[in-house]
């Protein structure tokens, strides 16, 4: 579906849940058009069955660029508006942590997960930036962490021993392909996932 900003949403699940998943991609310097993020679409495939009650939405952005920050920025907050769920969780995967991270304000977001982004929850151990592949460090993201808890922000830092930057990438016809520790991201993302469909009286 279009949003009213031009970005595209697909959106997994039931149409009119209680809670909704925003699934927010990554970027990179270049200003290019958006794209499905192969970690996310993997994550939301084997996840989205799990957990019936959850409405999933991956925003594909307009441009997706940290140059144009503010426009993913509003394109996740056109994906919380029309899915217009009473209680929102936004993952965000690499830049999309960053992106999550300012959309937080918009009324239904209770929690942000983020999948190795500039403020991660879950993290792997190999995650670079290599020649050719994008990637943040665990040392850096743990720092931005840090000055978080240091706000007075309350979360949790994961690291997944072995894994890459990213949980599935593109290949041929389309399809998503788990990287190495890919199932390891998935239970942990699903654990964040069943309490917060719990809600506070789950917790």
């Amino acid at each position: 579906m279009r949003l009213r900003t031009g970005a595209e949403m697909r959106v997994t699940g039931p149409a009119d849940a209680s809670a909704a998943v925003v699934c927010v991609n990554g970027g990179q310097g270049g200003e290019v058009a958006g794209t499905w993020s192969a970690t996310l679409e993997w994550l939301v495939r084997g996840l989205g069955p799990r957990f019936p009650r959850l409405t999933f939405g991956e925003v594909k952005y307009r441009v997706k660029s940290w140059r144009r920050l503010e426009w993913c920025v509003d394109d996740a907050r056109a994906a919380v508006e029309t899915l217009a769920a009473p209680r929102t969780l936004l993952l965000g995967f690499s830049m999309g942590g960053a992106v999550a991270i300012r959309a937080a304000g918009e009324p239904s977001v209770e929690t942000v997960l983020g999948l190795a982004p500039w403020i991660p929850v879950l993290h792997g151990t190999l995650d670079r930036s290599l020649p050719g592949i994008p990637g943040v460090s665990p040392a850096a993201s743990r720092r931005g962490f840090d000055r978080a808890q240091a706000l007075g922000v309350v979360g949790e830092y994961t690291l997944v021993r072995g894994a890459l930057h990213g949980v599935a990438l593109r290949v041929r016809r389309g399809r998503p392909v788990p990287l190495p520790r890919a199932a390891v991201w998935a239970r942990l993302v699903g654990d964040e996932l069943a309490r917060f469909q719990a809600g506070p009286e789950g917790t």
